[in-house]
């Protein structure tokens, strides 16, 4: 049984969401994807990859194997935390594709296709371009992670990538909002906590 609480999306982006697969919720640090369970329930709840698929790897994999899988995806995560914490603030420059080889090699794994399907509008039936994908190993739970790493680099400005003020936050985002003042991970979390050590601090200077 997996007592691990629901993995935490604040990033804004889903490769910072991806980054944010290791944090801090409360005071004990929680690894999402610390083994193959973890990954195949992140990528679920990320929206990654279909449920099917997934209960399909779960049958299927061999002992240790999604395990391995994990590993790896923790190795992907660690190298691309350093890769934004390395540019985060500022335009991503066009000579940082040097730095991208190890994602570009992941992305070269891909068998995505497409296949026409019924679809509907307007309460008709109707035929669509459906974007598919094999799966034809566990490290094909990879490459969904892989294009999401990569829509980030190639469509976000790096200069709203910001990290959480909380003392002991470990929590990126990509600051959407108007002026750009977002501070916090979540005012749930450390913005809450913000709050509550300044309103502490307030109490003991009145006191003083």
């Amino acid at each position: 049984m997996d007592n691990r609480p629901p993995a935490i999306f604040v990033g804004d982006a889903l490769g910072l969401d991806f980054l944010n697969s290791i944090a801090t919720p409360v005071d004990m640090p929680i690894d999402w994807i610390d083994d193959g369970e973890g990954l195949l329930r992140w990528l679920e709840q990320a929206g990654l990859a279909p449920h099917e698929t997934l209960e399909a790897m779960r049958a299927q994999a061999l002992p240790g194997e999604l395990d391995k899988v994990a590993d790896q995806a923790r190795h992907l995560r660690e190298w691309f935390r350093d890769f934004v914490r390395a540019h985060k603030g500022r335009p991503l420059p066009a000579n940082a594709l040097e730095e991208l080889e190890p994602l570009n090699r992941l992305l070269e794994r891909n068998e995505g296709f497409s296949r026409i399907v019924t679809g509907h509008a307007d309460g008709h039936a109707t035929l669509e371009l459906q974007p598919m994908r094999k799966w034809r190993s566990p490290d094909a739970l990879l490459l969904p992670v892989g294009e999401a790493l990569a829509q980030f680099v190639c469509t976000e400005d790096f200069s709203t990538v910001k990290a959480c003020e909380g003392p002991v936050c470990t929590l990126l985002f990509a600051d959407h909002t108007r002026g750009h003042r977002r501070r916090w991970c979540s005012m749930a979390m450390c913005g809450n906590r913000a709050k509550q050590a300044a309103h502490r601090h307030r109490l003991k200077a009145d006191h003083e």
